[in-house]
């Protein structure tokens, strides 16, 4: 329904302990079960994630999550509490904090929720004794936590007392969240999938930001089967579009459900990178039983999945309870993410929360602990500045000329925000922006000048050794310094050096801009003298054994000083060892532009005959004219290329 499109929307989140009254507080606020499964009914508590929403006085339509509080499903809990705006930590008046409560405080906190409250459920069952107790206690734990000063709230979920309160409470509390950027990189953890006779593979998730649209194409990272979304519901109804911050179901064609599980993350194609890497800043709660040391096989929970990793310390020995530092964390299986995913990690075995983090760099090398230069890239990248992250990764990619698209995947930035990014850089001098074929290129200018210094060294010797040819080729320099990007992108980059720096192009090759052929006396009436033959002949020129075999000079210097013309564009090779002059092909050019443009089209025959040469060697300079696209060919007459 398209009236939901433009409603802020928000999620809030349930936490705490098995039993304390989650589901029932849920029931309370929106009038509706939570719990699905038949098993989860019978035996009273939450073992799948439960979904429902309602709209709070403000307008504000609120995407409510049950998680699960028994400790064997805190995997799902994980799953549910990632995209949540608000938690409400719910707390039964008659146990107070027990263990899951705490565990769930932690996973919270971890994960970055700014916002939340206490609920104390099944308030009239005590006294006011016992609940001035359960307040002092629920305070002791909530100190050092995003909840530490959040209001506490008494409700019976059966008689709804409180529960009013509760609703304005959180309507309060939801109206400095931030708005969701459409525009970002959609992202969908999935954290259920399943299928529907006649319509196929459904999955559900909260959409962590962007925007999906039915019709859209997406893919299931990190896998790399491709579908359709064909229908979107958002809160129980259709709709056209989901946006960041909703809770969604989609039924997607192309992909079968064995092909997505739980964990998988659905965007769009192209836009993210699976990787078995990913570097992190690795924080261990102050109460863990445990320490972490270096290849500690670890559960990371990310999104809405599992993974079993090893942790590579990269700035400690090891990390005590309460300490932080950098690591590299090396999957069993891939994943993606994105840099400032929050994240919890879990010990091997026991399966105990130790503590969690947030992605620095999602798509990193392979790491060495203790580097120096690692520990400084970090500190760059946490700081978030997606100008200065854009920046970095372009300057450590530079011998790729890494795209708008490339720096999009390795970041999950949309591609019009590093745009955005990458004008910025290029405006203030700090990198070089190339187009081509209607994509941006990249290159950091420290990267370039050192490249180009490399290069003025190169043509300097060659120049030394080469008095008598005008420069390296391009194809020599391509291969040597832009082996890993296309050749148009090579060329372009060089062209840029010759407006910059100190080198000029000369037809295919390149020298330094002062340098100049310096021929003999006889060398220069060598060139004469071809280069007379050549345009008294015009169209009927002898071949190049002929010529020479024709000229008294000394082979070698006749040799060099023909070369030497053909290098530098004075003397033009087509096809079959045909050789005109510079001047005579210009003037075949001036006579076919002029044809085109009275008559619009013109056939190898006409050509001919305006030449008044024979058809191969008319054919061959139409040719010669298609290739450099002041010509183009269609079936038996040739047009002007643009």
């Amino acid at each position: 329904m398209e009236w939901m499109d433009n409603m802020k929307n928000v999620i809030i989140g349930t936490a705490g302990h098995i039993d304390h009254g989650k589901t029932t507080l849920i029931r309370a606020l929106t009038g509706r079960q939570t719990d699905r499964l038949k098993e989860e009914k019978e035996r009273g508590i939450s073992i799948e994630l439960g979904f429902t929403y309602f709209d709070l006085p403000s307008g504000k339509r609120a995407g409510i999550i049950d998680v699960p509080g028994h400790e064997k499903f805190i995997r799902n809990m994980l799953a549910g509490a990632t995209g949540i705006d608000v938690v409400m930590l719910v707390v039964a008046a008659d146990e107070g904090v027990m263990p899951q409560t705490k565990e769930h405080l932690h996973i919270l906190n971890l994960l970055g929720i700014k916002k939340g409250l206490v609920v104390i459920t099944k308030a009239s069952l005590v006294d006011d004794d016992w609940l001035k107790l359960i307040k002092e206690d629920i305070k002791e734990n909530i100190k050092d936590t995003f909840l530490e000063d959040s209001e506490i709230i008494l409700v019976d979920s059966i008689k709804k007392q409180g529960i009013d309160k509760l609703v304005d409470t959180l309507d309060k509390l939801t109206e400095s969240i931030d708005e969701k950027n459409e525009l970002e990189t959609a992202r969908l953890p999935v954290d259920r999938v399943f299928t529907i006779s006649g319509f196929g593979t459904v999955v559900t998730g909260t959409l962590i930001a962007g925007k999906l649209t039915t019709g859209d194409e997406i893919r299931a990272f990190p896998g790399d089967v491709i579908g359709r979304i064909r229908n979107i519901q958002v809160h129980g109804k259709d709709s056209e579009n989901a946006f960041g911050g909703q809770r969604v179901a989609i039924n997607i064609s192309g992909i079968k459900k064995s092909d997505i599980k739980r964990g998988d993350i659905i965007s769009k194609p192209n836009s993210m990178e699976p990787t078995m890497m990913i570097d992190v800043k690795l924080r261990l709660l102050k109460d863990s039983k445990r320490i972490i040391e270096n290849r500690t096989r670890l559960r990371l929970y990310i999104g809405s999945s599992e993974i079993l990793c090893r942790v590579i310390l990269l700035d400690k020995e090891k990390i005590t309870p309460g300490e932080e530092c950098y690591a590299q964390l090396r999957l069993e299986e891939s994943t993606v993410a994105k840099p400032k995913d929050k994240f919890i990690i879990r010990f091997y075995s026991p399966m105990t929360t130790i503590g969690g983090g947030e992605v620095i760099d999602a798509n990193p090398p392979k790491r060495k602990r203790f580097s120096e230069e690692t520990i400084d890239e970090l500190k760059l990248k946490e700081k978030g500045d997606t100008k200065e992250v854009v920046e970095k990764i372009i300057l450590d990619k530079s011998k790729k000329a890494p795209s708008i698209k490339d720096i999009s995947l390795l970041t999950v930035m949309s591609e019009e925000k590093v745009r955005e990014e990458v004008e910025k850089l290029s405006q203030e001098g700090r990198i070089y922006a190339f187009e081509l074929l209607k994509d941006i290129h990249t290159m950091h200018v420290s990267y370039f000048n050192e490249v180009s210094s490399k290069i003025e060294k190169d043509l300097g010797e060659f120049h030394k050794n080469n008095t008598l040819k005008p420069g390296m080729l391009k194809e020599e320099i391509r291969s040597k310094y832009f082996k890993d990007i296309k050749p148009k992108l090579g060329d372009v980059i060089i062209n840029k050096m010759s407006e910059v720096g100190n080198v000029k192009i000369i037809n295919e090759n390149i020298a330094l801009k002062d340098f100049e052929v310096k021929l003999t006396d006889v060398q220069k009436s060598i060139e004469k003298d071809i280069e007379k033959i050549y345009i008294d002949g015009k169209l009927d020129v002898p071949k190049k054994d002929e010529i020479i075999s024709k000229l008294n000079y000394n082979k070698k210097d006749l040799d060099d000083v023909y070369k030497l013309m053909l290098d530098s564009g004075i003397l033009i090779k087509m096809k079959e060892d045909t050789i005109l002059h510079k001047d005579t092909i210009n003037e075949c050019k001036d006579t076919l532009i002029e044809y085109l443009k009275e008559k619009g089209s013109v056939k190898a025959g006409e050509f001919r005959d305006l030449l008044k040469t024979n058809r191969k060697l008319s054919i061959i300079i139409l040719e010669y004219f298609d290739e450099n696209k002041i010509t183009k060919r269609l079936d038996d007459k040739r047009v002007m290329f643009k």
